[in-house]
C-alpha cells in the first residue's frame, strides 16, 4: 500500500515529552509508512480521534517547513541544548524522506546549535546520511538506535509489513557502525508468544553484536486502547492461538505486569552480556571541541546563516 503525503507546515518543532527518559522529541512527519501492527502510536491516534486501524499509515503528513521551524526553535535564548529524540513517534526514514530530506536537515540543524540527539529508526535508509551523521558526532553526542524485533520473516512481514526486511536493517547498522556511528539496536518492543522466547532473543542479540551494534536494549509491548484491537487483529489473522495469551497478559491494562517486563528486559541484558555486546568500533566518532558559551553562538549567527542549507545539503 503507498500512502498519500499531504504537505503541511507545521508551527513547532520541538515537542516537550511526559512519562518517557527523554525530554524533548522531534517528528518530521506525522503517520508512518512502515504500519507495524503494534505500533503504540495508534493509541495516541485514537485518542485525538484520528484512524488508529488498517487506515493508519496511509496518508502521512509532511512538515515541510520542519527544519526552518527547527532551526528557529533552538536559536531561542532559552534552549538549553537539552538531548533530543528523532523519531519517537514516527520513523524518519521511512520512505517519504527519500523525497523530502527533513530528518537530514534536522540533523543538520541539530549539531549546528550544539543540541545532542538520539534517532530511532527502522529506515537502512539512514545509510544516505552517514556524511552529515559523521559531522554532527564530531561535535555532539550522537546515537542511533536501530529498532528489529525479530529475524523472523513471518513476524517481520506480518507484523511490520511496510517495513524493511531485518536483514537491510542490520546491514545499516554494520554501515553507520564501520564509519565510527554509535549505533545500538532496540529489540523494541518484545511481542509476548512470538519473540520473547530464548532463541528467538538470542538470534536477534547475535546478529546485532556480529554488525557491529555497541549495545542491545529492550522494551516491552504497549497496548493502549487503539493498539490493543489492532495488534489483537493482526494475532488473530497470523497466529489465532497467541491472542488470548496476550488478552490474559493484557487483561489489567497497557502493559505487562512489572515482574514479566523486568524479567522480559533482564533476559535481553543478561544475552547482552553473555555474547559480549560491547563497542568494539576501530573508529570512533567522538566530540572534537566544547560547545561556545550560548551568546558567542548567538553573536556568530550560525543558526540562522545556515538555515536553508539544512534542507538541501
Amino acid at each position: 500500500m503507498r500512502p498519500t503525503y499531504r504537505e503541511e507546515p507545521c508551527r513547532s518543532a520541538l515537542n516537550r515529552v511526559e512519562g518517557m527518559p527523554f525530554r524533548w522529541s522531534l517528528n518530521p512527519y506525522m503517520g508512518c509508512a512502515h504500519r507495524c501492527a503494534f505500533c503504540y502510536v495508534r493509541a495516541f491516534e485514537r485518542r485525538a480521534d484520528r484512524p488508529s486501524d488498517d487506515r493508519y499509515g496511509a496518508d502521512v503528513r509532511v512538515k515541510t517547513n520542519f527544519v526552518e521551524v527547527l532551526v528557529a526553535e533552538l536559536a531561542r535564548r532559552s534552549w538549553a541544548r537539552e538531548p533530543v529524540v528523532l523519531g519517537a513517534a514516527t520513523d524518519p526514514y521511512q520512505p517519504a524522506e527519500s523525497r523530502y530530506h527533513l530528518a537530514r536537515g534536522a540533523i543538520g540543524a541539530l549539531a549546528r546549535a550544539w543540541t545532542p540527539f538520539d534517532i530511532i529508526t527502522r529506515g537502512p535508509m539512514i545509510v544516505r546520511d552517514l556524511d552529515v551523521l559523521a559531522r554532527a558526532a564530531r561535535r555532539v553526542r550522537v546515537r542511533v538506535h536501530v529498532s528489529i524485533i525479530s529475524l523472523d520473516e513471518r513476524v517481520w512481514r506480518g507484523l511490520e509489513p511496510g517495513a524493511p526486511s531485518p536483514g537491510a536493517r542490520l546491514n545499516a547498522v554494520r554501515a553507520l557502525s564501520e564509519a565510527g556511528i554509535d549505533v545500538g539496536v532496540a529489540v523494541a518492543p518484545v511481542l509476548p508468544g512470538l519473540t520473547d522466547d530464548r532463541a528467538s532473543l538470542e538470534a536477534v542479540v547475535r546478529a546485532a553484536r556480529a554488525a557491529g551494534a555497541v549495545r542491545v536494549w529492550a522494551r516491552e509491548l504497549y497496548l493502549g486502547s487503539g493498539t490493543k484491537e489492532h495488534f489483537l487483529a493482526a494475532l488473530e489473522r497470523g497466529w489465532p492461538g497467541e491472542r488470548e495469551r496476550c488478552e490474559r497478559l493484557y487483561a489489567r491494562g497497557a502493559y505487562l505486569p512489572r515482574e514479566a517486563g523486568e524479567r522480559m528486559r533482564g533476559a535481553v541484558a543478561a544475552l547482552a552480556r553473555r555474547h559480549s555486546v560491547a563497542d568494539r568500533r576501530t573508529v570512533r566518532l567522538t566530540p572534537e571541541v566544547e560547545p561556545p558559551p550560548r551568546a558567542e553562538e548567538r553573536q556568530l549567527g550560525l543558526l540562522f546563516a545556515t538555515a536553508r542549507a539544512a534542507c538541501t545539503e
